[in-house]
């Protein structure tokens, strides 16, 4: 056994060794501000401003495998101590023939950063920018499918042990699509004290019409599916499975842009979800404007009103984008 795993090693490094090297840096940063008054829905108001800096250096081979170290720094203005919060960066990442893989401490972003806010809410990309776990995903043309796991929470003496799986992808043929979006998330005890588990599921199914290349608009989309979720803490209480309808539609046109979320049916207690749908009527407007979409930098505006049974909500977001990254060839 000892000898078959040397030699593994040894032919991992000549690869390595002969391989096509390059160095690579990235620098990406995030800055947000976020004002939400959800006072009129009896839910917590507050506002979110800040910055997040994020650089990353690493080793590519052969454009295949990457090996990539950093921090994701942030600072919430006015926080004191200043830089208390920085979350490590260190992952591999292989991508080859539509196939790319990620395992260590990686940014979500570009992942599973266009989940529906109704399965993962928007304050992840605040506090949370990393996935602490791995990530599979497939791709070719009209189809992606991929797998996540993010362990949130190790247990020890104090701590909980808390991880999500989550399932998405999405198939489309002409003008129609199909898309899934499925999470678990898994809560157990600390080693000092005995919690009742908890397993808390959603799941977000939808078929779709994009009609973006039939318009003059720059996108034209439609979709409209179920909802559902299941929660249960083993012990307490027995399952519970609301359900519901809910129904999308996003336009844009140059730099404007309208997304409408409408939900009916029953309140979910989703953990990582937007509270909005602990409601059983919802319906979300987004009017935003991208003043600047350059190769590096983006940013946006966005006014949401949140309607729900009786009551108007309303959020302000500024969301500034900037990444610049190189790499030089270590070897031919």
């Amino acid at each position: 056994m000892k000898k078959t795993f040397c030699m593994l090693c040894l032919c991992l490094f000549g690869y390595f060794v002969k391989a096509q090297q390059r160095l690579e840096w990235n620098l990406h940063t995030f800055g947000f501000a976020d004002n939400r008054e959800y006072t009129n829905a009896g839910l917590y108001s507050q506002s979110i401003l800040g910055i997040r800096v994020a650089p990353e250096i690493g080793i590519s081979v052969d454009s295949i495998h990457r090996v990539r170290f950093g921090i994701n720094f942030l600072q919430e203005f006015g926080a004191q101590p200043f830089g208390a919060k920085v979350n490590p960066t260190a992952y591999y990442n292989y991508e080859n023939k539509g196939v790319s893989f990620y395992l260590g401490a990686f940014p979500r972003v570009d992942l599973i950063g266009d989940y529906p806010r109704a399965v993962l809410n928007d304050t992840l990309m605040y506090y949370r920018p990393n996935i602490e776990g791995l990530f599979l995903r497939y791709q070719k043309e009209g189809f992606h499918q991929q797998l996540w796991v993010d362990w949130t929470s190790r247990q020890t003496a104090n701590d909980r042990e808390q991880f999500m799986v989550g399932l998405s992808g999405k198939f489309q043929k002409n003008l129609f699509f199909f898309s899934h979006h499925l999470t678990m998330l898994h809560t157990a005890s600390s080693l000092n004290e005995t919690f009742p588990v908890r397993d808390n599921m959603t799941g977000m199914l939808q078929l779709g019409l994009d009609l973006s290349k039939r318009t003059t608009l720059d996108s034209l989309t439609f979709s409209a599916g179920m909802l559902l979720s299941l929660d249960r803490q083993r012990g307490l209480y027995e399952s519970r499975t609301p359900k519901g309808a809910i129904i999308d539609v996003h336009a844009a046109y140059r730099a404007v842009f309208l997304n409408n979320t409408f939900y009916k049916g029953q309140a979910h207690d989703i953990m990582f979800g937007d509270r909005f749908y602990t409601k059983d009527t919802y319906n979300r407007l987004d009017l935003g404007w991208k003043p600047f979409r350059l190769a590096n930098l983006e940013g946006s505006f966005m006014l949401s009103l949140h309607f729900t049974p009786g009551q108007i909500s309303n959020q302000q977001m500024l969301l500034l984008r900037y990444n610049l990254g190189g790499g030089i060839k270590l070897k031919d």
